[in-house]
């Protein structure tokens, strides 16, 4: 018996499917690209105008074939149960009905299942252990195998778990001393001469003259900023969303600061990082091994710059060169590969920095360093970018307000070459 419903979604499907593919082949180039302005106005559907009205029709009448597919496939779903159906009766008429049975129905007037008429079928009971023969017999036609592809996918729950792309750390900035502001710039004095003439006299004698000035030092504050733009339903729909950006924008931020404290140029609006610090001193590895080149940029901070180094940074790779050092015969300096191994270098804390400089290496005081912060990492959310709010987006930012200030360069000392 034919079924008027499904013999018209198939023939609705068709119609969508034959308007959507002469549009397509309109579209296609030479070079098998799909290019909608290509289309010509004769082969353009009712009310569409522009390349951006025929997408929007593209998707509407895709997304009507799919739901359309999905009703053929109920409807043909709902024939193979009638064709069963009818099957049954034919056999409640004497074609393979026994025990009682009459067509879809037991006995006690209970609704046979498929697997329970396979089983009462004549067929299976011929098998006796035998593999399976002719089904002719078969009380139900058995339609599509079970399967997954066919079936129910196995519905999986995602975990709560984001891996973080593999990016470099922080590394610097939570070595350097840290102090607050409420100026747009440090403003310090530097003592930039000093001339002591201080020396034994006879009675009565003339005192020696001294000599002091003073210079006004001024470091600027700089801004480190980032943002990311989310649409108002990946906020709302998701908790986990606004936790997950918040923490990333900030780590962001965080990141380019410690790179900054390293090797930042200077130049407006960039930081002048330790690296680029005029007045700094320098020693150069020349002949000599690391470790000797760094023990005499320690020497230079303290007879020039009158310090005490605390702190080296190198580049991991750079490290790795010193950890690696063996004596002659093989014996490993810096401690046996059984060992963790110290990460230090004459009595001083070594920091592997992935932002340092390849082959430079950084001897300092962070006495006389400081990082003040004039605004810590500010979170802010808002629609008014561009044309976010009518687009239902939202603009998430952070920022941070930072000041480095060297007040003495000859307490900081790069070793090159190494």
């Amino acid at each position: 018996m034919p079924m008027p419903a499904l013999d018209e979604a198939i023939g609705r499907k068709r119609a969508i499917d034959d308007s959507l593919g002469r549009v397509f082949d309109a579209a296609t180039n030479e070079n098998n690209e799909l290019d909608l302005k290509r289309v010509p106005a004769s082969e353009l559907p009712s009310g569409v105008k522009s390349s951006h009205d025929l997408a929007a029709w593209i998707r509407e009448e895709n997304d009507k074939s799919g739901e359309l597919g999905k009703e053929i496939e109920q409807l043909k779903a709902v024939d193979a149960a009638a064709v069963a159906r009818r099957n049954g009766r034919e056999q409640e008429s004497g074609l393979g009905v026994e025990n009682g049975t009459k067509g879809g129905w037991g006995g006690d007037g209970a609704q046979l299942t498929i697997g329970t008429a396979f089983t009462k079928s004549q067929a299976y009971k011929n098998l006796n252990g035998r593999s399976i023969g002719d089904l002719s017999t078969l009380d139900v036609e058995l339609k599509t195998l079970m399967t997954t592809a066919a079936g129910w996918t196995p519905e999986v729950t995602r975990t709560g778990r984001v891996v973080d792309f593999a990016t470099r750390p922080l590394q610097v900035a939570q070595l350097i001393p840290q102090t607050t502001t409420t100026q747009a710039a440090i403003q310090y004095l530097e003592e930039t001469t000093f001339t002591n003439n201080a020396a034994e006299i006879a009675e009565a004698g003339t005192y020696p003259e001294a000599a002091l000035a003073l210079t006004e030092q001024n470091v600027l504050v700089r801004k480190i900023s980032v943002f990311l733009p989310v649409t108002d339903e990946q906020l709302e729909d998701e908790t986990q969303v606004r936790g997950y950006i918040d923490n990333r924008l900030g780590f962001m931020v965080r990141q380019r600061l410690d790179s900054q404290i390293l090797v930042g140029n200077g130049t407006a609006p960039n930081l002048r990082g330790l690296n680029n610090i005029v007045g700094i001193q320098t020693q150069a590895k020349g002949a000599d091994t690391v470790p000797d080149a760094v023990y005499k940029a320690m020497t230079l901070i303290r007879t020039v710059g009158q310090a005490e180094p605390n702190l080296v940074i190198m580049n991991p790779t750079d490290w790795m060169d010193i950890r690696l050092l063996r004596t002659a015969d093989g014996v490993y300096i810096w401690g046996n590969p059984s060992d963790a191994g110290p990460e230090r270098i004459w009595g001083l804390t070594v920091s592997q920095a992935q932002a340092q400089t390849l082959n430079t290496g950084i001897v300092a005081d962070t006495q006389f360093i400081e990082l003040a912060t004039r605004s810590g990492l500010d979170v802010q959310v808002s629609n008014s970018h561009s044309t976010f709010f009518i687009e239902g987006k939202l603009a998430i930012r952070a920022d941070i307000r930072v000041a480095l200030v060297v007040y003495r360069p000859t307490a900081v000392c790069t070793v090159t070459g190494i």
